[in-house]
């Protein structure tokens, strides 16, 4: 499933066709994706205008001018696609071309800006949703979410304390999407990593008996942003199913220190351990266990 960076790096690329746009067409070519389409869906999105294009956790949200929320989710197989009339992506290093009829392009939108944009998801987990604004903060998905970690608010002491007292590992605290916001699996690994932190370590060691931040947590606010960030710059990583919205694969993946590099040699300067892989809380967890305490 896509993580935070892969639904930004789409973000980006929809927020120059959407933001400020209108919907002047919009087909649902199936009545449901993961659950049904909302009633009326065509309907309530023809005319109106996205007046901002934003991402909470690993949720795409489109404010418009009716007041309502387009809440959009890629599930683990959806992906947008971008076309401005006639124009035709050039294959780059990554790219893989997609059909423009396909049998899995289930909602077109064409927008005022002269975008056609085209949701595409072969397994169909993906969702799309439309709530009211006053009742955003409390719909399936987004009540309850933690801080974002490339948020102004989120630091070293907010981790801490949302840490604090807590009796599981280090990794099951950070795939809590109540503690920290839009982190999956492949991130948290790599976060740990960069701080050289155990996915063992009690979540709880974040927090000195004064509730102040500890070494390691400063260590971990610092790499989870420095992870997110290069991997944002990257595109994202493309294991299996993500698409950037101009049909680029993201090349994060070709970055990994320890993510899916069982084996290899720890990537960490001087340490002469090797990368490790075991299941934790039903997921796949790699780590190095001669640097990472």
């Amino acid at each position: 499933m896509p993580e935070l960076p892969e639904v930004e790096t789409v973000r980006r690329g929809l927020a120059p066709a959407m933001e400020g746009a209108t919907f002047i067409g919009v087909t649902a070519r199936r009545a449901d994706l993961r659950g049904p389409l909302p009633e009326r869906f065509a309907a309530r999105l023809k005319g109106q205008k996205v007046i901002a294009l934003s991402r909470r956790a690993k949720y795409l949200l489109a404010e418009l001018s009716s007041g309502e929320v387009l809440i959009m989710h890629l599930g683990m197989s959806g992906s947008f696609r971008v076309e401005k009339d006639a124009d035709r992506a050039a294959p780059g290093m990554f790219h893989h071309p997609r059909g423009k009829a396909g049998a899995h392009d289930h909602v077109v939108f064409v927008m005022s800006s002269g975008a056609t944009i085209t949701y595409n998801d072969p397994r169909r987990f993906g969702f799309m949703r439309l709530v009211a604004r006053e009742k955003l903060d409390d719909a399936p998905g987004l009540k309850g979410l933690g801080p974002e970690p490339l948020g102004n608010a989120f630091d070293a002491a907010l981790l801490a304390q949302a840490c604090a007292g807590k009796k599981t590992s280090l990794k099951a605290a950070l795939l809590d999407q109540r503690v920290v916001a839009g982190l999956g699996n492949i991130y948290v690994c790599e976060a740990l990593h960069r701080a050289h932190l155990s996915p063992k370590r009690m979540a709880a060691t974040l927090a000195l008996k004064s509730g102040a931040p500890s070494a390691q947590a400063r260590a971990l606010n610092d790499a989870i942003r420095d992870v997110l960030r290069d991997a944002i710059r990257a595109g994202g990583s493309s294991l299996r199913d993500h698409r950037q919205t101009d049909g680029e694969l993201g090349y994060f993946q070709h970055n990994f220190r320890v993510y899916d590099r069982e084996g290899e040699p720890c990537p960490t300067r001087g340490c002469k351990g090797h990368v490790k892989r075991f299941v934790q809380n039903g997921r796949s967890t790699f780590w190095c266990p001669k640097c990472q305490k």
